[in-house]
């Protein structure tokens, strides 16, 4: 298992292999987007409790592995300044069959955006700022 936060950039080739010899091995990559709301953005920071959210991403890795039928679940989730465009979250997923590991990849994406201690703050092109609100916590849905 693979659940790691760190300030480098993610290498999602890094992350392959350990599901070799399964029919499927699906690679999530969560990139800086150029927009938000109609705005045109230059860039995100990532901030994190490093300790606290290595930990509740470990807990989402296994659950994702203990729900679906995959053979191998890894997450890494940048923090720091990242350009649009940049890899701000990898998820890899390995599964003898496709639909396992679409389960599994959409099950760790979404409980990232539900319970992550992650934040994120938005740089606009045109010099403004703000924090992204983040996703209320309700009844799981994901699964």
């Amino acid at each position: 298992m693979t659940a790691r936060i760190t300030s480098e950039p993610i290498d999602p080739e890094a992350l392959r292999g350990a599901g070799a010899g399964d029919g499927a091995e699906l690679l999530f990559l969560g990139v800086v987007r150029n927009h938000a709301e109609g705005r045109p953005v230059r860039g995100m920071r990532y901030e994190a409790y490093g300790e606290m959210a290595e930990r509740v991403l470990a807990e989402i890795v296994r659950e994702a592995e203990a729900r679906h039928a995959v053979s191998r679940v890894a997450a890494v989730h940048r923090v720091g300044e990242l350009a649009v465009g940049e890899v701000s979250v990898a998820i890899l997923v390995a599964a003898p069959h496709r639909d396992a590991a679409y389960g599994a990849s959409r099950f760790v994406i979404e409980q990232i955006k539900r319970r992550l201690p992650v934040w994120k703050h938005e740089h606009f092109a045109d010099g403004a700022s703000r924090w992204v609100a983040g996703v209320p916590l309700a009844p799981e849905s994901a699964g």
